[in-house]
């Protein structure tokens, strides 16, 4: 399934990552998934959040660099491999991952994996032909976000 991500560009230094994350949880925006990745001068703060338009408005109005995203959540079983068999699916393959990071869902023995492709569209048609599983709205938002 697709997902908006968004992708919040920030100086690095301290208070960077509290600041957006704090005006967040003010304005009950639940955060689901996050990675940070950083330079010497800068820090990418990637959100997958329950109600990103909200989140985006409230950033920018903030003052806050932000970029929404389409990524690709996956689901695999949480144990070894798991990841492989995603990843083999590319195999000999165009698609490129320009990058990834993964959450598990631990009372479930499953793990949700978070790309962001050249191609999605080419990505899911490819990873449906190989039998891998999407995740759901809501495994990732809860009930409440299907609504």
């Amino acid at each position: 399934m697709k997902v908006t991500q968004l992708s919040i560009f920030a100086e690095n230094k301290p208070g960077h990552v509290l600041a957006p994350c704090r005006l967040l949880a003010e304005n009950d925006v639940d955060i689901r998934a996050l990675s940070l990745a950083d330079t010497n001068r800068f820090g990418i703060l990637r959100l997958i959040v329950n109600h990103w338009k909200a989140a985006a408005n409230l950033l920018e109005e903030a003052g806050f660099l932000v970029r929404a995203t389409e990524v690709v959540a996956v689901v695999v079983p949480d144990h070894p491999g798991g990841l492989v068999r995603v990843l083999a699916a590319f195999e000999g393959t165009r698609i490129n991952i320009e990058y990834m990071y993964a959450f598990p869902f631990a009372r479930e023995e499953r793990a949700v994996l978070i790309f962001r492709f050249d191609d999605p569209d080419a990505a899911i048609q490819r990873l449906h032909e190989a039998g891998i599983a999407m995740a759901e709205r809501e495994e990732l938002f809860g009930v409440e976000a299907v609504r």
